[in-house]
């Protein structure tokens, strides 16, 4: 649990921090980091993630902070079983989740332009790479999402190895004997005769015994 909330703080501030460093400094606002790769373009999103708004701000604010409910109780009872590589992953996606409803609650007082949950998500990183005519990546986007995304990428590409149901698998099957059998268990010894049975060899006792 230490090593998701740790995760989950840190993405929260790093992208909080970003943000209002952006916010406040106008001259970034549109800002050429590597010329044809990289620029700080500042805007604010009202609707998800790659500019989909399919509903009123507010709405869509309820929807994000249900999910990231959902993933907590998800995390909450799958944590006995996970490994810290996927605690850390889940720590990803809810720092980043919990940064984007940071915006979505407080940036409408913040800007003046309304209410809580009408707030839209702050984004300012910009890949500007293109081949040709074709923008190779045209969104723009902010820490959280970044967060997000690495966190999925590497729950997809790991996914054996860092999910509960599977680790949690190997890990019984490493603490079972490998034989499949008690170890304290002993083979009954079926080698043992009673004394009692044993057979007479000596001739003077059979002689004995006829008389």
């Amino acid at each position: 649990m230490t090593v998701f909330g740790v995760t989950a703080l840190a993405v929260l501030l790093l992208d909080q921090l970003s943000k209002y460093w952006i916010r406040t400094t106008p001259e970034l606002h549109d800002y050429t980091l590597i010329e044809g790769w990289l620029a700080f373009n500042f805007t604010k999103n009202p609707g998800m993630a790659l500019g989909i708004h399919w509903a009123d701000t507010w709405v869509i604010s309820l929807v994000a902070i249900a999910a990231t409910v959902i993933i907590l109780i998800y995390v909450w009872k799958t944590m006995k079983p996970a490994n810290l590589g996927y605690m850390a992953c889940m720590g990803l996606i809810v720092g980043g989740a919990l940064g984007n409803i940071t915006d979505r609650i407080f940036m409408a007082r913040v800007g003046g332009y309304g209410g809580v949950l009408d707030g839209h998500v702050v984004d300012f990183i910009h890949f500007k790479l293109r081949i040709g005519d074709f923008d190779v990546f045209p969104y723009i986007f902010n820490v959280a999402d970044m967060a997000i995304s690495v966190s999925i990428i590497t729950l997809i590409i790991f996914y054996r190895k860092l999910m509960p149901e599977y680790s949690g698998d190997r890990v019984d099957a490493e603490d079972a004997p490998a034989n499949g059998t008690d170890s304290s268990t002993e083979p009954e010894n079926t080698s043992a005769r009673d004394s009692d049975t044993e057979p007479v060899s000596d001739p003077d006792k059979l002689r004995n015994s006829k008389d």
